[in-house]
C-alpha cells in the first residue's frame, strides 16, 4: 500500500461511520459509541462498510475507534471477549470488501480521550506520560495488528505526546501505519505547532502517510502541503462536514462546507488518502470519488 501511495495515485477513504450507522437506525447513545455494535449488532457495521464501498470508497476504517480493553471492561466484557471484538472489527471490514478487489481495511486506533467518552480527544494533555499512554495503546494495537489489517489508522490524535506513544506502541507489529492529527487552524487541538507534530513521523519507515482528520475542511488547505513538506511522505486527510457540534444543545450546527471537488487540489499538494470524517456520508464520498477519478493522471 505504501508503494502505491508513493506513485501519486489518491485512494478514496470512507466517511463517518457513526453518522451512517445513525442513518441506518442505530442508537449510538452509549460510551462505547459505534464499538457497542461490534457485540450487539455487527451486521449494521458491515452494512455501513458496504454503503461506503458502493459509494466508491477504496479504504474502510474499522469500528474500533472507541473500542478499548478498559472501555469494554466497564461494560463487564472480559479480556478474551474484548480481544475477539477488536479482531471482529477488522473481520467485518474484510467481509464487506470480499469480492471487491482493491478495497483495503484500516484498523482504527483512537486516542486515549476516546475511551473517556467526554470529548477529551479534542483537548489532549490528559495528565498522562508518554510511557503511560504507550502502555494503554499497546495491547489493543497488537490485537488489531494480529487481525492483519492493511494499515493501522492512528487517528484523531490531539497532541505530539500521544502521537509518540502510539507510534512506539505500533513498532514491531509488522503493519504499516498512518498518523492523523485532529487540528484547529495551524495547531493540534492541544496547541502543538503542526510542523512539530508532523515532524514526528519523518524518518519512520512504518509510517506510510501523515495528516489530519476530524477537523474543519478549511484547515486542510494548509495542513496538506505542510505535512508533505515536513515529512516527504504521502498525506492523509479526512475532515468533517464543516458543521460544528454544540455541546450545550447537543446538536450539529452551521452549514456543511465539505468540498468534494476541492479534493483535486489536496491531491496536487500531496494528499494520497482522501475521505471524510464526522457527518460525511456516502453521497459526499461518491462525489469525492468522482472528483478524484477525474483528476487521476
Amino acid at each position: 500500500m505504501g508503494a502505491e501511495l508513493a506513485g501519486g495515485r489518491a485512494l478514496v477513504l470512507d466517511g463517518g461511520l457513526s453518522n451512517q450507522l445513525a442513518d441506518q437506525g442505530c442508537d449510538l447513545s452509549d460510551p462505547l459509541w459505534s464499538a457497542r455494535l461490534l457485540a450487539d449488532d455487527p451486521g449494521q457495521i458491515e452494512a455501513s462498510h458496504t454503503a461506503y464501498i458502493r459509494a466508491g470508497a477504496q479504504v474502510l476504517i474499522t469500528a474500533s475507534y472507541q473500542a478499548t480493553y478498559e472501555g469494554f471492561a466497564r461494560r463487564g466484557v472480559g479480556r478474551a471477549e474484548a480481544s475477539a471484538l477488536l479482531r471482529r472489527s477488522v473481520e467485518l471490514g474484510r467481509r464487506a470488501a470480499a469480492g471487491r478487489p482493491g478495497v483495503r481495511v484500516a484498523a482504527s486506533v483512537g486516542p486515549y480521550g476516546a475511551m473517556l467518552a467526554d470529548g477529551s480527544e479534542y483537548r489532549g494533555r490528559y495528565g498522562k506520560s508518554v510511557r503511560e499512554l504507550e502502555r494503554f495503546h499497546r495491547p489493543r494495537i497488537e490485537t488489531l495488528a494480529g487481525a492483519a489489517p492493511d494499515v493501522l489508522a492512528l487517528e484523531t490524535v490531539p497532541d505530539v505526546d500521544e502521537a509518540e506513544a502510539m507510534l512506539r506502541a505500533a513498532e514491531g507489529t509488522g503493519v504499516p501505519v498512518w498518523l492523523s492529527y485532529t487540528i484547529d487552524g495551524e495547531r493540534t487541538r492541544a496547541g502543538d505547532p503542526l510542523a512539530e507534530a508532523f515532524a514526528l513521523a519523518a524518518g519512520r519507515d512504518e509510517v506510510i502517510a501523515v495528516g489530519v482528520n476530524c477537523c474543519d475542511p478549511a484547515d486542510v488547505d494548509l495542513a496538506v502541503p505542510l505535512a508533505a513538506g515536513v515529512t516527504g511522505k504521502p498525506v492523509v486527510v479526512y475532515p468533517n462536514s464543516g458543521e460544528r457540534w454544540d455541546p450545550d444543545s447537543r446538536r450539529w450546527q452551521g452549514p456543511r462546507s465539505f468540498p468534494p471537488s476541492h479534493a483535486k487540489s489536496w491531491q496536487s499538494a500531496g494528499a494520497r488518502l482522501i475521505g471524510g470524517c464526522c457527518r460525511v456520508g456516502p453521497t459526499t464520498i461518491a462525489q469525492l470519488a468522482t472528483s478524484l477519478s477525474d483528476a487521476t493522471p
